[in-house]
């Protein structure tokens, strides 16, 4: 055979062959799912989603996206983000009435706050900080009544571990004709707290551990007043360590039955000028109670137990009482949240109380509503009973409010409230009323 005719030949058999091939091929080119089930399990899931998803497929046929059309650098918009920035700020002006048994006067709050959040790699820390400067008309000078700063840090150990720690700082001091406050309290006392807290959670198969400590403190500034002058506060001044732990068992993935224990180690800077002696005493208290969360709509707890506060010194003997604790929270939407909740405290009497401790029960319910964009509503109610130990006597009070924000844009909001208050002393009644406006403007 010539060898232009063997030529001719050799190339008509590829080309037949590529042609087959091709033919062969284009079935399991066009085929989206595998017939066998073999086949399908050993197909990655990137590549499925590549050859099946109509989204991903389809997506230069969807109008304006295909083929993108320059945009200056000045009207650019960044791909949306589900993660907030990391410093959010906020700055309230208000100016509140305030009318307690009968008499007004008017109060100027300055409210700045900041809320930093660093999620890195390794651990999550959230640095907060917050100040409510106020003046009243008869002062020269504005009073802090509230500042704080803390930090508050979590990261995992393993997958099953985590670790988290917190410190804080903070200063609290209330206006003259506060609810709650004697008439004869010209300058209530300064309350400065501070200190830190450990803990890590551990879950074992349906078990979960946790372990925590920490140590407090707490200085009372001097109390001026009308009948007996300057009081000297030093005698309430205490440092607190404290460790607990808490373990539960998922019965279900919603419910959660829990045990928990805590013991506290109060101890006092001076002797009571009363009595003479360090009220110094050990707090032990035990809890057992269920748990359970339904997705993000529904979150409860109860708890029942007993605590008991002993003093080390044998004339004061020993005070035990009834714990109670429950708290449920309902969110069904993002536009409704209702929180209600029942605590005990049985800790020191205070400033300007008389006794050796408190046994205090706090009922509270919190309402939000999201009418709209630019319309939010708030409400709020509490209730506490409080037993000053070795006085006899019982403290009440009861708290309504009510308020509303409007929303003028992202930045700006405009702020009312209404709250009354109804303490209930040894020293007398007192009601409170008082009617704020204010103006806040954020990040």
């Amino acid at each position: 055979m010539p060898f232009s005719q063997h030529t001719r030949s050799l190339a008509l058999s590829l080309v037949a062959g590529l042609m087959a091939g091709t033919a062969m091929a284009a079935p399991a080119l066009l085929q989206t799912e595998p017939l066998d089930e073999t086949a399908t399990a050993s197909v990655t899931a990137p590549a499925r989603q590549t050859v099946s998803d109509p989204a991903l497929s389809n997506a230069r046929l969807r109008p304006g996206v295909y083929p993108a059309q320059p945009v200056p650098p000045e009207f650019a918009i960044g791909p949306e983000t589900s993660q907030s920035a990391p410093l959010d700020w906020s700055v309230g002006l208000r100016g509140t009435y305030l009318s307690s048994n009968g008499e007004g006067s008017f109060v100027a709050h300055l409210l700045p706050r900041f809320t930093y959040t660093h999620a890195g790699g390794i651990a999550t820390i959230v640095v907060d900080g917050s100040a409510d400067i106020a003046k009243t008309g008869g002062q020269n000078l504005p009073t802090l009544t509230s500042g704080g700063l803390s930090i508050s840090g979590s990261a995992p150990i393993d997958s099953v571990t985590t670790a988290s720690a917190s410190a804080n700082i903070g200063l609290t001091q209330d206006l003259p004709g506060t609810a709650g406050l004697s008439p004869s309290i010209l300058t209530p006392p300064q309350v400065f707290t501070g200190g830190g807290e450990v803990g890590v959670t551990r879950q074992f198969g349906r078990f979960n551990l946790g372990l925590g400590a920490g140590v407090n403190r707490t200085v009372y500034g001097p109390t001026e007043r009308s009948d007996t002058g300057l009081t000297d506060n030093s005698e309430q001044n205490y440092w607190a360590a404290s460790a607990n732990l808490r373990l539960g068992y998922q019965v279900t993935p919603i419910l959660e039955v829990f045990g928990q224990g805590e013991l506290q180690r109060d101890i006092f800077d001076t002797p009571t000028a009363s009595l003479g002696v360090y009220p110094n005493a050990t707090n032990r208290s035990l809890r057992a109670g269920i748990a359970g969360k339904w997705n993000d709509i529904w979150s409860a707890s109860a708890s029942v137990g007993i605590g008991e506060r002993v003093f080390d010194e044998a004339t004061l003997g020993a005070i035990r009482a009834q714990l109670y604790g429950a708290e449920i929270s309902y969110t069904p939407d993002s536009t409704v949240k209702l929180t209600a909740g029942l605590e005990t405290a049985l800790a020191p009497a205070g400033a300007d109380n008389p006794g050796n401790a408190r046994i205090q029960y706090t009922a509270f319910t919190n309402a939000q509503y999201t009418v709209n964009t630019w319309l939010r509503l708030r409400a709020s109610a509490n209730w506490s009973n409080s037993e000053l130990v070795g006085t006899g006597t019982t403290e009440r009070r009861l708290g309504l409010g009510a308020g509303a924000d409007y929303v003028f844009n992202t930045h700006t909001s405009l702020n009312a409230d209404y709250g009354y208050g109804n303490t209930d002393k040894a020293n007398g009644n007192t009601q409170t009323h008082q009617v704020s406006l204010g103006v806040t403007i954020a990040r």
